[in-house]
């Protein structure tokens, strides 16, 4: 490892400011493990809080540049999870709302058959978007959100790694996301 094991967690963040990889290796090998637990003592969700994590040092390797971190880097990873954290929690108690006024609008059977209809619509929309992503990204994210399988089993059905499979899977979402955030939204708005 070369000596980076011996610097300190601050010197190492400014090696990662200068697009240093190993610094940015060694970063992430201290504290990995410690903002996981701290995740997952919130949110309760293994998968969640890891991904949640991968997200945290995603951010900082892609942000690297515009970083800034007053006071020591842990209490800065520290912080940063915890408002991730947070910002789930919040995003989670909005989906559960939207879902709940969901539910109520689909016990209403007037509306039934008009609801069947767009539901319909939007599946057919939601298959072209996914059919138009390239071919192995389009599999994995398949096999992830229509079979139900893991990460891992997916990666071992395809003979690849559960990091690309990951990485994949999130690459989708990223891609899908705007696109169908805003078909959704046209939909809604002619709903109500």
């Amino acid at each position: 490892m070369s000596g980076y094991h011996l610097h300190t967690d601050e010197e190492l963040f400014v090696l990662i400011k200068e697009g240093n990889h190993r610094a940015y290796t060694q970063v992430f090998d201290r504290f990995y493990s410690l903002l996981y637990l701290h995740a997952l003592k919130i949110l309760l969700d293994e998968d969640e809080a890891k991904d949640l994590v991968q997200e945290l040092f995603e951010m900082i390797w892609l942000k690297r540049d515009s970083l800034t971190v007053n006071g020591s880097v842990s209490a800065y990873l520290y912080a940063s999870t915890r408002n991730m954290v947070l910002n789930q929690i919040a995003h989670k108690k909005v989906k559960t709302k939207y879902l709940d006024s969901l539910g109520e609008f689909i016990g209403q059977e007037d509306y039934l058959t008009d609801f069947y209809v767009r539901e319909k619509e939007l599946k057919r929309i939601i298959e072209k978007e996914i059919s138009a992503l390239p071919q192995k990204m389009s599999e994995i994210f398949k096999l992830s959100r229509t079979e139900y399988l893991s990460h891992k089993e997916i990666a071992s059905r395809l003979h690849l790694s559960e990091l690309t499979v990951k990485t994949q899977v999130k690459r989708a979402l990223r891609i899908l996301k705007p696109k169908l955030g805003f078909i959704i939204g046209l939909m809604l708005l002619f709903i109500l």
